[in-house]
């Protein structure tokens, strides 16, 4: 069982004004029907306002604290405008307390700078990528996560996400410069089911070990191969492979498919 060792935590309290309550759901929708399975129960938390739009264009932050938000796996970053509002924003790695960040086009090209893609150099590291001219950051937003600027063209820029895919985005979006921080994260083993209930994960049932009419792979005296040419969900779609795809509008964005990437 590993963990973190938090250091780079230097506030504990959460900013009250950027709180607001989560009310659980246990996986279930309006009419009470369970339509995500194996959640439920889990620690009591607060969801946090994060910035990700970073539309507070050419006034500087000061940044007050690191803080740990327990509903994503970075770290947030608490800061103090100078005309004295407070945001939550990611917290890149090498951003420390008391440096000063800037959102807008004049801004700097260093961690926690937000600027308009065509704004920043080819070969530069970036996060919290804008897919639509204000919306806010879409892309790149886990724990150790950043996507690269590899080239410029007409009103596009290519950029190669974490899974490999190279992706067109309009250069008039914004983008963070740096790689999200808390990279540790993919090393952390929980070790036991506890961690796992404490995070409101419930347990997770074989398909195998169930009988025919609760799952396509169930049934057989003892262990019984699941009899059919591929895996299936518990409802009979194929998976573990099968592709899901069905947004066949945005293709035209995507220039090399994850699937392509080179070994």
């Amino acid at each position: 069982m590993t963990g973190y060792t938090f250091e780079e935590i230097t506030k504990t309290s959460p900013e009250r004004s950027l709180l607001v309550p989560l009310r659980k759901k246990g996986g279930r929708n309006a009419y009470g029907r369970v339509t995500v399975r194996h959640r439920g129960g889990g620690n009591r938390r607060f969801i946090r306002i994060v910035d990700f739009k970073r539309d507070k264009r050419g006034i500087p932050a000061r940044v007050a604290a690191i803080e740990y938000d327990p509903n994503r796996t970075a770290r947030l970053a608490l800061l103090h405008y100078a005309d004295g509002e407070k945001r939550y924003i990611l917290a890149p790695l090498d951003l420390k307390v008391g440096d000063t960040v800037l959102a807008g086009p004049e801004a700097e090209i260093r961690p926690g700078n937000s600027l308009p893609i065509a704004n920043i150099p080819v070969g530069t590291m970036v996060h919290n990528i804008e897919l639509k001219v204000g919306k806010g950051g879409q892309l790149v937003r886990a724990a150790g996560g950043s996507a690269q600027l590899l080239a410029k063209e007409g009103n596009y820029a290519q950029i190669r996400l974490p899974s490999g895919e190279v992706r067109l985005v309009l250069q008039q979006c914004y983008a963070t410069i740096g790689q999200v921080g808390n990279v540790d994260h993919s090393n952390v083993k929980l070790g036991k089911a506890g961690r796992k209930r404490h995070l409101g994960i419930r347990p997770t049932v074989r398909g195998t070990a169930m009988s025919p009419r609760d799952h396509p792979h169930g049934g057989g005296e003892g262990r019984q191969p699941i009899g059919m040419p591929g895996p299936k969900s518990p409802w009979g779609k194929p998976t573990r492979g099968y592709k899901t795809r069905r947004n066949k509008q945005t293709d035209q964005y995507i220039v090399r498919r994850r699937s392509k990437k080179r070994r």
